[in-house]
């Protein structure tokens, strides 16, 4: 089972973008979003990592395995 590890918001949003998701409202926390899912994803901007919990439920509602998202 691949590992899951933590990365920065910046990182998260490009890997959003790769997966086919646009930014469509930036403010504190910025809101991607995917036609094709017909799916909204707002992503935490705090420093740091972004918290293991939050980065699951964000990976699980894309349809993901933990697997695919590290490969984007």
């Amino acid at each position: 089972m691949p590992k899951l590890v933590p990365i920065s918001h910046r990182v998260l949003a490009r890997k959003l973008r790769r997966a086919g998701f646009v930014e469509i409202r930036t403010s504190r926390h910025p809101v991607y979003y995917s036609s094709e899912k017909d799916l909204t994803v707002p992503i935490p901007s705090h420093p740091g990592d972004v918290p293991k919990g939050t980065l699951r439920t964000i990976i699980r509602e894309m349809g993901f395995s933990v697997e695919d998202f590290n490969n984007l």
